[in-house]
This record gives C-alpha cells, sequence and structure tokens, in this order.
C-alpha cells in the first residue's frame, strides 16, 4: 500500500464515520420539550390519551427516553406499552402544535388539547386553535403530514 494512502486511509474512514452519524442524528425526528428540560408532553402519560380517554399526568418513577427526550407514565404498564411501540403512542409532529405545522410552523402545544384519529394522537396550541383544527381536521392533518418532513429540514 502507498504510504500516501497509509496516511490518509484513517482520515477517510473518520470522515465517512461522521457522516453516517450525521445522517442519523439528522433522521431522528424531534421531540417538543420544555425549554428548560427534555420533558416531552409537559410529563403527561401517552398511553392514558388511549387507555383512559383522558390527558394523564406522568410519573417520575416510571419513565423512560425516546427520541432524546424523557416520556413519563402513571404505570409501569403504561410504560411497557409505550417502550414496545414508542410510535403507536408517540404524538403526531413530535408533540408540536398540529394547526402550526399544518401552516407550515412549530408551535408548542398544550397536552390538554387533544384528538386522536385513525389511531393517532395530535395536540394543538389551546382550546381556540384545536376548535379551529377540528373544524378541517382531515384537511389540516392532510397539509401537516406534507409540511412536517420540510420544517424537519428547517
Amino acid at each position: 500500500m502507498p504510504s500516501f494512502l497509509r496516511l490518509a486511509l484513517p482520515l477517510i474512514l473518520a470522515a465517512s464515520l461522521a457522516l453516517v452519524v450525521a445522517a442519523n442524528l439528522a433522521a431522528v425526528e424531534p421531540v417538543n420539550t420544555g425549554w428548560f428540560n427534555d420533558l416531552a408532553l409537559d410529563g403527561y402519560d401517552p398511553v392514558a390519551y388511549f387507555t383512559d380517554g383522558t390527558p394523564v399526568q406522568g410519573s417520575k418513577k416510571h419513565t423512560t427516553t425516546y427520541r432524546g427526550a424523557t416520556w413519563r407514565f402513571a404505570s409501569a404498564e403504561h410504560r411497557e406499552l409505550f417502550e414496545a411501540d414508542p410510535t403507536r403512542y408517540a404524538p403526531q409532529y413530535g408533540g408540536y402544535c398540529a394547526w402550526a405545522v399544518a401552516q407550515g410552523k412549530t408551535a408548542d402545544a398544550d397536552p390538554e388539547v387533544w384528538a386522536i384519529v385513525d389511531g393517532k394522537l395530535y395536540l394543538n396550541y389551546n382550546r381556540k386553535i384545536g376548535e379551529d383544527w377540528e373544524a378541517d381536521r382531515a384537511g389540516h392533518i392532510a397539509a401537516a403530514d406534507v409540511n412536517w418532513p420540510e420544517l424537519l429540514d428547517d
């Protein structure tokens, strides 16, 4: 092997590894968390929306990490359900306001303003925005589904 190749090979391998790591990090969708913590859904239990039909505060005793955020659960059973299938329970658009994503933006969401549509959890900024979103759920979901991948690139 030529000496220049022997010197360059470690640099080429390091650069290749850095590109793979960067691509994988970019592929992770962001999760809406607090400004000063990594808590998803303001600490609400994402599984409870589906099992209890209402927002329920999670407990510090029952947590897991998913997509770089800490998720809390009301029970160990809920945590286990989430860990077995997080994409089933995690809110759409990383927990950002579904109406805002439909408008091509991101905004915080209130865990108390929610809907389950076709087995997926959607959150909105406040009750007024939630009412606006409800007026055309299908249209807003379709627009948000188109906008979300582009918002990830920003």
